[in-house]
């Protein structure tokens, strides 16, 4: 078995582990994708990958908040701790919104 690119903290902690593997965060169906990369974090405009092996082919582990293992459950807020230190708000409140992600924590390096 393999290790996941990803660990989960909390109730809605998602933190990113591996830098090869991009994260693809899904949070339900209305709600928008997110994408996770070293660098930082933004909404993802493409394609979603059918299934989790389409996503690896693609360089990137799909993440759905729904499913038992992460947190099983639509969540309102998540928090998404990147490579680069910094750690993200995700408010699915305020989409469309310089709101909607955010800066929760900066690097202290």
């Amino acid at each position: 078995m393999t290790e996941k690119p990803f660990i989960t903290s909390g109730r809605n902690t998602i933190i990113h582990k591996i830098r090869k593997l991009d994260l693809l965060v899904i949070n339900g169906d209305e709600h928008p994708p997110i994408l996770v990369t070293y660098k930082g974090i933004k909404q993802y405009e493409g394609k979603i990958p059918e299934n989790k092996r389409d996503a690896k082919m693609m360089d990137m582990e799909l993440v759905d908040v729904t499913t038992s293992d992460v947190f099983g459950d639509e969540k309102t807020l998540v928090f998404i701790q990147t490579l680069n230190g910094k750690e993200y708000k995700i408010d699915y409140s305020k989409i469309g919104t310089g709101m909607f992600i955010k800066i929760h924590q900066d690097s202290i390096f």
